[in-house]
C-alpha cells in the first residue's frame, strides 16, 4: 500500500511550473469591453434626453441601468483578474481610476443619472485605464 501511495503521488507533482501575470494567457482580457457598454449607455442618456415618450423612457432607463452593470462588471474583472501587484506599483493611482470609474458607472453615475455629461466622464474614465493597461501588455 505504502508503495502504491508513493507512485500515485509521484504522478501529481507537477513536471513545470508556469506562471503568468493574468489567470488565463493574454489576450481575453480587454477594456473596450467596459467601453462598448459605456458608449452605449451614453447613446441611451441621448436618446433619453430627446424623447418625451414615457414608455420610451422607462424602458430607456432600464437598458440603461443594465449596461451600466455591464461596464462595473468588465471593469472588476480587469482590476480584480488582470491587474496585479507590480500594476499597482508601476501606477499607483490605478486603484483610485478603477474606483472612480466604478462609481461612475454606479448609481451615484450613470447607473443613476440620463446625463450624457455623466457617461461622457465615465468613458473619460475608462480610456484611462485603457491606456494603462495597454501600457502593461507592452
Amino acid at each position: 500500500m505504502r508503495l502504491s501511495h508513493l507512485l500515485t503521488s509521484r504522478l501529481f507533482v507537477p513536471q513545470a511550473i508556469a506562471s503568468a501575470h493574468c489567470d488565463l494567457p493574454c489576450g481575453v482580457y480587454d477594456p473596450a469591453q467596459a467601453r462598448i457598454e459605456a458608449e452605449s449607455v451614453k447613446a441611451i442618456c441621448e436618446k433619453y434626453q430627446d424623447n418625451e415618450d414615457p414608455e420610451f423612457r422607462a424602458r430607456a432607463l432600464i437598458i440603461k441601468e443594465q449596461r451600466s452593470e455591464l461596464v462595473k462588471h468588465h471593469l472588476w474583472v480587469l482590476w480584480t483578474d488582470y491587474f496585479k501587484p507590480p500594476h499597482f506599483e508601476k501606477y499607483p493611482h490605478l486603484h483610485q481610476l478603477v474606483n472612480e470609474a466604478t462609481k461612475l458607472a454606479g448609481a451615484s453615475g450613470a447607473k443613476g443619472s440620463a446625463d450624457p455629461n455623466v457617461a461622457e466622464e465615465l468613458l473619460g474614465k475608462i480610456d484611462e485605464i485603457a491606456k494603462i493597461f495597454w501600457e502593461t501588455k507592452n
